[in-house]
């Protein structure tokens, strides 16, 4: 090869280097430009709300005053402090010696036990909540082993609360227990240390970060959470249900701001320390380490047995009792069976309607969020330079995870609602519903695409750059089919969640796009639990479809486009 080849070899690759670059550069300005009209704008709107009164006048912290100021709202802030701390500490304690049975016993069903674990996800928080009133409300079948106590308020609260949690909790602790250093408890051992001295001084400090994770989302899943306390929390006053009160049942918008402000403000807190305390954590498997082999331990593994066999025949229960709630006439006088409740439109005017809506809503968000969220985590870790703005797309897509959904869901309001705004076009239509749930859901889904990309060499495109190879071709061919499963995933969990989120659109609906999920809110509110009962229940079977259909079908694809990881 002459030298002037060389040259122009050199020269072309330098071109198709430089314009991958910038094409990668418009793919980060594109997705910053995303993310700041869908949370950061927003966001902003609240804050500017909460200084202005309802003609939009400066009025200072006289909103925050006036907010303080009226007892209903200070104790709501109160109480929900009260019901999260006491639901977090039940439920990291439950899922932490559940997971300790999954992951360090030999007790048989765990695959069992594991997948009954997961159902609370797949069904809308209000169902829990509606299958407590079936058993402990007013008209309850079992309502007389509360001693007299009222389901309705705290108690209900916190219980439909451990229940929606539990799986969360769960997931995150099973991580932090499936790995441990066989070493460690050789050395106890050896040291003469009980079982009793062991956990307490190598299992529990191994997982400590794990816990705290857990605590702290678990924390802001129950302090923010409005399914739960909107169904059974009665006259108990908590902060999301006010803050929807002011805005839907006063429209009062500033003090709707306020209560979003301080809504929002533990759930920065919580996510701030949770990131504090990730940073801290130190690997606690080195490349020497040796795998954790367990040992039969009769009484072990039959008490682990018989702590999983309650919780999860509990958790089996409440759905068994929402299911049967659904089928029954009239409760509890008539307990006949009927397919009549399913008929929704003999229920409402809207009929089957609200579930279609939730399918487009749920189709959408899945459809199009799934290749936002990975060309937007594509983009942030494999483009090269302009790292300022890399760093700063990067912290626009963990916002939302500090975001409650009923705050979205405000300031969706105030900044789309706006007749200044050029967008204002896209308010009271499925798009903006769409757009926020994709907001909303938008971090763990990233987080999720970003580990993916991760594990992959750098290298496949420096050989796609050496062989003149476009990025895009290299993404199609390489990348894509190597993170095929977690495209899966996402896909999977945008549309599940978008099935059951109630917080995220409780506010942007009109009566063209109104969902299953919010149809249940206010059913409950009308006393038709058995049709609520049916609405919940559609949701489970379709979610729980959706996720058994992708599990089929990924096995299928990943045995075609991952059998490269089996060499």
């Amino acid at each position: 090869m002459s030298a002037l080849d060389q040259i122009a070899l050199l020269a072309g690759f330098r071109q198709k280097v430089s314009n991958d670059v910038l094409v990668a550069r418009g793919g980060l300005a594109l997705l910053a430009a995303f993310l700041t009209i869908a949370i950061a704008l927003p966001l902003y709107s609240v804050f500017s709300r909460s200084v202005r009164d309802n003609e939009g006048v400066f009025v200072g912290m006289r909103n925050f005053g006036r907010f303080l100021s009226e007892p209903g709202l200070a104790v709501s802030v109160w109480n929900s402090l009260l019901v999260a701390i006491i639901s977090t500490f039940l439920t990291v304690s439950l899922a932490f010696f559940y997971a300790y049975a999954l992951n360090r016993s030999l007790m048989p069903g765990k695959w069992i036990f594991r997948g009954i674990a997961m159902t609370p996800l797949l069904a809308p928080s209000l169902l829990p909540a509606i299958a407590l009133i079936y058993l402990f409300g007013k008209q309850g079948v079992i309502n007389g082993v509360l001693l007299g106590h009222s389901i309705y308020g705290p108690l209900g609260i916190v219980v439909g609360e451990v229940l929606f949690s539990f799986p969360h909790a769960l997931l995150i602790i099973t991580i932090a227990l499936s790995t441990t250093d066989q070493r460690l408890y050789d050395a106890a051992t050896s040291l003469r240390a009980g079982p009793l001295r062991i956990f307490l001084t190598v299992t529990l400090p191994a997982c400590r970060y794990g816990l705290l994770s857990a605590f702290f989302a678990v924390f802001t899943l129950v302090f923010t959470d409005f399914g739960v306390p909107s169904v059974i929390g009665g006259s108990y006053p908590v902060l999301a249900t006010e803050l929807y009160k002011q805005v839907i049942g006063r429209f009062d918008f500033p003090m709707g701001a306020v209560a979003g402000i301080f809504l929002l403000v533990p759930a920065i807190i919580a996510f701030i320390a949770d990131r504090i305390v990730q940073r801290r954590e130190t690997a606690m498997i080195s490349t020497s380490a040796v795998p954790l082999q367990l040992k039969p331990n009769g009484v072990r593994d039959v008490v682990c047995f018989l702590f999983c066999a309650t919780v999860a025949l509990t958790l089996l229960g409440i759905l068994a009792t929402a299911a049967f709630g659904s089928f029954i006439k009239f409760w509890p006088y008539d307990l006949s069976l009927s397919l009549r409740n399913y008929d929704f439109r003999g229920v409402d005017s809207t009929g089957w309607y609200v579930y279609i809506n939730s399918l487009k809503l749920a189709g959408w968000t899945a459809f199009l969020g799934t290749p936002i969220i990975f060309l937007g985590a594509y983009f942030i870790e494999k483009g090269r330079g302009f790292g300022w703005f890399r760093a700063f797309a990067q912290l626009l897509c963990m916002v939302p995870l500090a975001v409650p959904g009923m705050v979205l869901g405000l300031s969706y309001i105030f900044f789309f609602n706006n007749p200044a705004n050029p967008l204002n076009f896209v308010y009271g239509t499925m798009s903006i519903l769409v757009l926020s749930t994709i907001a909303h859901f938008y971090t763990v889904p990233h987080l999720a695409a970003i580990t993916a990309l991760k594990q992959l060499d750098r290298e496949f495109e420096s050989v796609g750059e050496s062989l003149k190879v476009p990025f895009w071709v290299t993404l199609r061919r390489v990348t894509i089919p190597a993170c095929l499963p977690a495209i899966l995933d996402i896909w999977t969990y945008l549309f599940v969640n978008s099935m059951t989120t109630v917080s995220a659109v409780i506010f942007l609906y009109v009566a063209s796009t109104k969902l299953s999920s919010v149809t249940i809110v206010n059913w409950a509110d009308w006393g038709k639990l058995p049709a609520a009962s049916a609405m919940g229940m559609m949701i489970f079977a379709t979610s729980s479809g959706v996720w058994f259909l992708q599990v089929v079908i990924s096995r299928r694809l990943l045995r075609r486009t991952q059998a490269w990881r089996e060499r």
